[in-house]
């Protein structure tokens, strides 16, 4: 018998059966599990512990609501519900206890801050009477955690909690969404009161999540786009968090406009789309850097002028008007000089943009980013997808992946040299479908993140690209796809480095390899060991019929593929240099 299948016999006692009703007696834990289901949540991934042991235990009598997902590691369940959040578009939750469990969420909420990833993180602190007393697994997590949350509470009486998780719910998934913590006090969950049921929130004052739609600004914003020459969209996650990929297909489409994307925008249009010119920033297309600053009219729509997207801020689109839109006003004006600032959701904002501009092409225009496309082709496409030496590319085997699922997965990569290779070559058909960490790029991101992901869209198929650095760093949730059965594609890109740092080093530090090589353990054993299928690939003759046997594999598979040691990720912007100085090799 099975570990799962040993998990599963356990005899245990019948739930209880909780009274919901107004004016019914519920425990401050038993409201907390009642706000989640009115919210419409089905799944939370956490780890219980002393603090928080009175949801757990009122969890117990809602198992056939709420499904819980016992990850391996806090950090990885707060990646966890990041992916969740990002497959499905949802507000994922994520439950730990006090002290270390409240802490090891910190990474993940700085990471889901600053890319803009929906979620209620709800934490157990030590009884109320003991705050401030260093009493055991006690940590001031509201203050550790006010830098990286849109907003947090602690909350010390049972009755304050139907509101204040209505609070969080609607700020964490409202106007630019964001995570959200909530500290509650081992008194306040066992404490009983009379509840009077649940009501959503709609409105917080002083919040204003979607700021008024300026329709002169739409009209400064049209006229610059009719007068322009050489006009250029970029586009970043606010088309996908707003719902707007319909809305934003149709702009360009009427206004014929080249249109480029940062990393998180990826899927937000589809990839063989004849205006998608590319990726932006340190490692994108050379046409799309090239052309920002050759551009008249610059638009972007749901990005923030990132360094990696921007370089040198002193040289980046000089010569060009200036048009963004966002749905977070402190955006505009804060790296890059708007010349008209468009303030709103863009699901609002483009219809009306759209139906301000004149119908155009730019046959002259789309055709120098052809011409950039060409020579990047030569320089390092091709080769990269075709390579010539012995040993396997990263970019082979995307290319082979993407021939075996047709731009339909989700495809979840942790952070580095892969991360870059995969979203420069994968395809992608349907928005949702690119998931990883951006703005904080966050090593260990990918397993536990793939994990939520195929939770959030269990209809799709879910590879997770990691390179050996980041797949050690959170392997330990292999055990929670032991034990949930949850099926996932493990690929592990492994060059026996640290790649991205040695490539930094090779080329800015003159080969001085410091501490980046990394020895791995044999992982095709190690998945084994937690009852997942795999194999390890050496031979490009080999490759694509072991990508074929992972993706056709019932259930979870982990495939290592063994790649050249010192291939360095081009086009690049070296840091400091301005997006014209991009070098292809």
């Amino acid at each position: 018998m099975s570990t799962i299948e040993k998990i599963e016999t356990t005899v245990n006692p019948e739930p209880k059966i909780i009274s919901s009703e107004k004016g019914s007696e519920l425990t401050g834990s038993q409201a907390v599990l009642e706000a989640l289901i009115v919210e419409g949540v089905d799944t939370v991934f956490g780890y219980p512990g002393g603090a928080i042991m009175p949801i757990y235990d009122a969890l117990y009598d809602y198992h056939d609501k709420l499904k819980h997902i016992l990850v391996r590691h806090e950090q990885g369940g707060i990646h966890a519900a990041q992916g969740f959040a990002r497959s499905s578009g949802k507000t994922g939750v994520v439950f730990a206890t006090s002290g270390p469990g409240a802490t090891n969420l910190v990474t993940g909420l700085a990471d889901a801050m600053i890319d803009s990833t929906p979620l209620v993180a709800i934490t157990g602190q030590v009884f109320a009477h003991l705050l401030g007393t260093d009493a055991f697994q006690e940590t001031d997590v509201v203050n550790i955690t006010t830098p990286v949350t849109k907003w947090n509470y602690q909350v010390t009486d049972a009755t304050e909690i139907p509101a204040v998780l209505a609070k969080a719910f609607y700020i964490a998934g409202s106007g630019r969404p964001g995570p959200v913590l909530i500290d509650i006090t081992k008194n306040a969950q066992m404490q009983k009161f009379s509840y009077e049921g649940y009501k959503k929130c709609n409105h917080v004052r002083s919040y204003r999540p979607k700021p008024i739609v300026r329709k002169e600004y739409i009209e400064e914003a049209a006229k610059l786009i009719n007068e322009a020459e050489k006009p250029f969209v970029i586009f970043g996650q606010g088309v996908i968090l707003g719902r707007a990929e319909k809305e934003f297909k149709v702009f360009i489409e009427k206004a014929g406009i080249p249109s480029a994307w940062t990393i998180l925008g990826l899927s937000a249009l589809p990839t063989d789309h004849p205006l998608n010119v590319g990726m932006l920033g340190m490692h994108g297309n050379y046409g799309p850097n090239v052309m920002t600053n050759e551009c008249d009219v610059l638009i972007a729509v749901g990005m923030r002028f990132d360094d990696r997207v921007t370089g040198r801020l002193d040289k980046y689109a000089k010569q060009a008007k200036v048009i963004h839109l966002d749905i977070d006003p402190s955006e505009i004006d804060k790296n890059v000089k708007a010349t008209v600032g468009v303030w709103g959701d863009c699901k609002e904002t483009l219809p009306l943009l759209t139906k301000a501009v004149e119908a155009k092409v730019y046959p002259q225009w789309l055709e120098k980013f052809r011409a950039c496309d060409a020579e990047e082709n030569k320089e390092v496409i091709f080769e990269e997808l075709h390579p010539s030496t012995e040993k396997l590319t990263m970019g082979e085997v995307i290319r082979n992946l993407n021939e075996l699922t047709d731009g339909n997965a989700i495809i979840v990569t942790d952070v580095g040299q892969h991360q870059m290779v995969a979203c420069r070559y994968a395809k992608f058909n349907q928005s949702k479908s690119n998931i990883t960490s951006g703005g904080l790029g966050t090593m260990g991101f990918a397993l536990p993140a793939a994990i939520g992901a195929k939770f959030g869209a269990q209809d799709r198929t879910v590879v997770a690209i990691i390179g050996d650095g980041g797949i050690q760093m959170t392997i330990q949730e292999l055990g929670t796809i032991m034990q949930t059965g949850i099926n996932v594609k493990i690929m592990i890109l492994n060059n026996e480095f640290l790649g991205m740092v040695r490539q930094w080093q090779q080329l800015f530090n003159d080969r001085r390899y410091s501490f980046v090589d990394i020895a791995s353990p044999d992982y095709v054993m190690v998945a084994k060991g937690y009852g997942i299928e795999g194999q390890k690939v050496t031979q490009r003759d080999n490759l694509k019929q072991a990508l074929q046997t992972m993706l056709e594999h019932k259930g979870s598979y982990l495939l290592e593929v063994m790649v050249g040691k010192e291939n360095n990720v081009f086009p690049m912007v070296p840091q400091g240099c301005s997006v014209s100085e991009v070098r292809l090799k």
